[in-house]
């Protein structure tokens, strides 16, 4: 198993973070890495062939993890984000069992921001991931006196992804998703999917002002600047150019992520290694 402190001697070399999604959900959390850690390097990748995650198997996830892992260390990055929810509750501890590189997710900074914020906590997210529970096990580890009421939002994902966040339509499945949460009288909303972050105008025009709500992307990158302290690998450099991937059509993931980006970023189509169960072995192994 690598030692990652030994890395710490090469801190200064322009070696990038990998950060990965099923599509533009993450680009919450890349954006939230310019702002929080500057310096570094990014290297995102947009599993847009296989989106959404969210209606997908754990064995399914797993698998699609493991995949991106193998080629995030074949470019060599330093550090893994789980910019997607459902993998970081389906796969997170699996892979950072088998991976020798430091891998976050989103689950456990988010809840520990869930709980300063309010004891009656509502969830939205994919309905894999509700039905992991993740959140509500990571909430109640937090603060075992909070009480969480989770609701699935199937539709979110291919609103943000089809861009019709300011559809009528996209209201009126809002309002559907959070009357149940609005119901039980939260004071504070967990987006359990980055994608949900791009829905706020509608989000917060449907809830009360007293209700705060909890953008993972801003405590996972969070985390991520405190990780890289820990261990050494801060860059010391001006960042290189985010260099986007995508498994699926690069040009439409451009257009799509122009918006929050505030330009057309040049995208790459790649195929990614197919993992075998046999290399769990081999990784673990790796020194």
């Amino acid at each position: 198993m690598v030692n990652f402190l030994s890395l710490s001697s090469r801190s200064c070399e322009p070696t990038r973070i990998g950060i990965f999604d099923s599509g533009v959900g993450g680009l919450t959390v890349l954006e939230e890495l310019y702002r929080q850690l500057p310096n570094e390097s990014i290297l995102y990748f947009g599993d847009t062939a296989r989106l959404p995650y969210g209606d997908r198997s754990p064995a399914e996830i797993l698998q699609f993890v493991r995949e991106i892992l193998v080629w995030m260390r074949e470019q060599g990055v330093k550090m893994v984000i789980m910019a997607c929810n459902t993998s970081s509750a389906l796969a997170l501890e699996i892979v950072q069992s088998e991976f020798p590189i430091p891998i976050l997710g989103l689950i456990l900074p988010t809840a520990r921001a869930a709980v300063k914020a309010g004891r009656r906590i509502g969830v939205i997210a994919t309905p894999t991931t509700v039905a992991s529970n993740a959140y509500r096990q990571a909430v109640l580890e937090v603060n075992s006196t909070a009480q969480v009421w989770q609701v699935g939002c199937p539709e979110f994902v291919p609103l943000v992804e089809q861009n019709r966040i300011y559809d009528a339509y996209t209201r009126t499945v809002a309002l559907e998703y959070l009357t149940p949460l609005l119901d039980q009288k939260i004071d504070a909303l967990i987006y359990g999917c980055t994608h949900y972050p791009h829905l706020a105008p509608v989000l917060r025009s449907l809830l009360p002002e007293g209700v705060t709500l909890i953008d993972p992307a801003v405590h996972l990158a969070a985390a991520a600047a405190r990780e890289l302290d820990l261990l050494g690998l801060r860059s010391c450099t001006p960042a290189l150019l985010t260099q986007f991937y995508v498994s699926g059509d690069p040009r439409q993931f451009s257009q799509r992520s122009a918006q929050w980006l505030g330009y057309a970023p040049t995208v790459e189509k790649i195929l990614l290694p197919r993992f075998e169960p046999s290399q769990s072995t081999y990784l673990e192994s790796v020194d």
